[in-house]
């Protein structure tokens, strides 16, 4: 996504765990720095990890009074990013839960902005509006809507107001309750409306058999992170699967490539690692109605 060089605050609703951060993070070609939970940060070896990622933890009460001085910190580089027109975001609700609905915002992106204009940064709040049709089907439709900037000029009055908190958090809310979808849960034909998604029968057809392989050579990999990660997960059931397949398909296809190999004794075997990626796009499409 192209973009005018200012600093931006994409300020986002939160249903879907750590995979709303990648997201956004796949639309812009520079980096985006995003704040995350504080307790991700306890072990060491995954701050590195976070950090490198650019991440920053943002800490809650619940998650102990002796680590919110530790914010300080974050906002501070989040200054720094701003006065070099960077992009940070921040999930306003401050917290995930896998629903259509946008929750109470918290004062974080407020905070966020009056203090870069109080040192006259030229910050842009950028509102978006993050939905899925599932939380835990694969092949899952997204749908990012992104609202008009919001800028200090849509502020009256002191910025060093408390009001000012709650008129740039009014000012946001406005926009996101037109960017996230209320659907209950239960309703599966708004669902099904919102997220239209159709192939013609003579597509389902032809990806019939392809589609059939593409289940048979997967479903291994795919049900045993499902089963392992199903009650443990909750709300970042999506973020987990997500991040596991990244990280044990690309093994998963190479151990399948040899076992062939080892009954086959034919190089063609190898050919598994481009074929089998085709077919899984196959199921993909194959499901939808």
């Amino acid at each position: 996504m192209l973009r005018e060089k200012i600093p931006i605050l994409i300020a986002a609703n939160h249903p879907n765990s750590f995979l709303d951060a990648i997201i956004v993070a796949s639309l812009f070609k520079e980096p985006i720095y995003s704040l995350a939970r504080g307790d991700a940060f306890a072990n060491r070896f995954f701050t590195k990890i976070l950090m490198a990622l650019n991440m920053f933890p943002v800490y809650r009460v619940s998650e102990g009074v002796e680590n919110l001085e530790h914010n300080y910190t974050t906002f501070e580089a989040c200054q720094q990013l701003f006065s070099k027109n960077k992009i940070v975001l921040i999930f306003s609700e401050g917290r995930c839960i896998n629903e259509w609905h946008l929750r109470p915002l918290k004062k974080g992106t407020a905070r966020l902005a009056l203090n870069a204009w109080a040192h006259h940064i030229p910050l842009k709040i950028l509102p978006l509006g993050i939905n899925y049709h599932s939380f835990r089907k694969f092949g899952k439709i997204v749908r990012l809507n992104f609202g008009e900037f919001i800028s200090e000029k849509k502020l009256n009055g002191d910025l060093s107001n408390g009001k000012s908190i709650q008129q740039c958090n009014a000012l946001l809310k406005e926009q996101l309750e037109q960017l996230v979808y209320e659907i209950s849960p239960d309703d599966k034909t708004s669902i099904e409306k919102i997220f239209p998604y159709h192939i013609k029968k003579w597509e389902r057809i032809i990806l019939a058999i392809p589609a059939a392989m593409g289940y048979i050579f997967h479903a291994p990999l795919y049900y045993a992170i499902h089963f392992f990660i199903k009650n443990r997960a909750n709300d970042h059931y999506d973020s987990i699967m997500v991040g596991s397949l990244f990280l044990f398909y690309p093994i998963y296809l190479l151990a399948l490539s040899v076992l062939l190999f080892s009954f086959t004794h034919s190089f063609f075997c190898f050919l598994m690692l481009i074929l089998l990626p085709v077919t899984a796009l196959c199921l993909l499409h194959f499901r939808k109605k």
